[in-house]
């Protein structure tokens, strides 16, 4: 039950202290779409995505206007277009066919993202998979609103370094494809380990083979909230500072899980997860590195940012899975620097560098997210960042990703605007010293002992 406090509550959490429901997410499985014919196959996507989601737009006003609570976004999720387009797609210009397709699904729908021009590579690459990552510079300088996703490793299988090669030109060039647009095609594409099947933010979300044909994931985030309490318990001992903290996150689940269910009724599609992520917004206020600060650093990047941000991660996913049962995604904190008005301020102060950052995503939900770095790097030194957090993720069994931007034109220590939620960025200067030799080995890296839990 929920008293008259718990609901005064709430209401101050969304009024004051940032809180929403950041995305409505409908996966939409296209297993049986499949067609010999590319045309066809367009056709048939097409068809069923628009079939589909033709209500999600107005189901997440109407919940938004009977329940107050903000829903800022409303996406859809696909089945990894490399495996669903396998028996079509006969080229490159055949994949970004599909990219475009899509792209008008997605305008038609009125959602603001579409997630799955994805390929699953963690041990190998099919001939589908090969041509989707090498369509993804024209692809996401051809459409608006299509994100990509690569999954490169996972601790069951290793690291497919073949592929991480690959993508280190592939960002390059994504960044100089849409260089007019400040390389901004490099914030719609993801390289994970170990990607989850059931994450309903972008870039990187796909609807995974295992997930049934409709399902509804919803994520939902409060750094503004959080903040606001810890504020309160200035000083306290750790044991005080967790339970605050894990009491918050159980509150700001609860509000995802009702829009959740009341979306699942509305639209007779099945209810999958809840991803309480603690993600940023440039929004003054709705900032994860503004309650690392709140613990007691005095800028994130400080030494015990670390430390802090494993407490975060922590008590964010304990209190999530006491408010639902089926919590899932990438549920934890993020660390985008260019979606996070505090992390920004640590950059351009100094306080927080690229090595920095690698060390913090040991501990957080997913990885080097939104980071602009000089647009003169090189291919194999965008890989050998890949590699490094990709390790990270396999080692740790646990989601890791890279979101980096080459910006083409720019250099250490310029500013970038990317506008919405994407926000503005410094330019982050990237160690110089050569690992092509590393990079350019071919094959994969073994997965590590402790994989095999038969």
């Amino acid at each position: 039950m929920v008293n008259l406090y718990e609901v005064h509550e709430t209401n101050s959490m969304i009024e004051k202290q940032n809180l929403d429901v950041r995305t409505i997410t409908l996966g939409i499985s296209l297993l049986d779409c499949a067609a010999e014919d590319i045309q066809k196959f367009n056709q048939n996507i097409y068809e069923k995505i628009t079939r589909t989601a033709k209500d999600l737009v107005r189901t997440g006003e109407i919940i938004q206007k009977e329940f107050g609570i903000p829903i800022v976004n409303k996406r859809i999720s696909i089945t990894p277009a490399a495996i669903a387009a396998g028996s079509a797609a006969k080229s490159v210009e055949d994949m970004v066919s599909v990219a475009v397709t899509l792209d008008k699904a997605a305008a038609e729908t009125g959602v603001n993202f579409l997630g799955g021009y994805s390929a699953i590579v963690s041990k190998g690459m099919t001939t589908a998979d090969e041509m989707l990552i090498r369509s993804i510079p024209q692809a996401m300088s051809e459409t608006n609103n299509v994100c990509s996703s690569v999954n490169v490793g996972s601790t069951k299988t290793g690291l497919n370094m073949d592929a991480v090669r690959l993508l280190g030109q592939v960002v390059l060039e994504t960044a100089e494809a849409t260089k007019d647009a400040d390389s901004i095609g490099c914030a719609k594409l993801v390289v994970f380990c170990n990607a989850p099947d059931d994450n309903p933010f972008m870039a990187g979300a796909f609807h995974g083979v295992s997930e049934a044909d409709e399902i509804i994931n919803v994520g939902v985030s409060g750094p503004g909230v959080v903040k606001s309490v810890l504020e309160d318990i200035r000083g306290a001992d750790f044991e005080t500072l967790c339970e605050t903290v894990k009491k918050t996150a159980f509150k700001i689940t609860r509000v995802g899980q009702l829009v959740a269910k009341e979306a699942s009724k509305m639209l007779g599609i099945p209810f999958g997860i809840v991803d309480l992520s603690l993600a940023p917004t440039p929004a003054i206020g709705d900032s994860v590195a503004d309650i690392l600060c709140e613990m007691g650093l005095e800028m994130a990047g400080a030494p015990g940012t670390t430390a802090a941000l494993a407490l975060l991660n922590d008590q964010v996913k304990k209190g999530g899975v006491m408010a639902s049962s089926y919590v899932g995604g990438l549920s934890g904190a993020f660390i985008p620097v260019s979606e996070d008005a505090g992390m920004i301020e640590a950059v351009q102060k100094g306080a927080l560098t690229l090595e920095k950052l690698e060390a913090m995503t040991c501990v957080c939900s997913v990885g080097l997210d939104m980071i602009a770095i000089p647009g003169d790097v090189k291919a194999t030194t965008i890989s050998g960042i890949i590699a490094d957090e990709a390790a990270i993720g396999m080692i740790n069994q646990k989601t890791t990703a890279v979101r980096i931007i080459p910006v083409y034109g720019k250099k250490e220590g310029e500013m970038v605007e990317f506008g919405g939620l994407l926000g503005s960025a410094p330019i982050m200067p990237v160690n110089r010293f050569d690992c092509s030799a590393f990079i350019n080995r071919t094959g994969r890296i073994p997965a590590p002992i402790h994989s095999f839990k038969n």
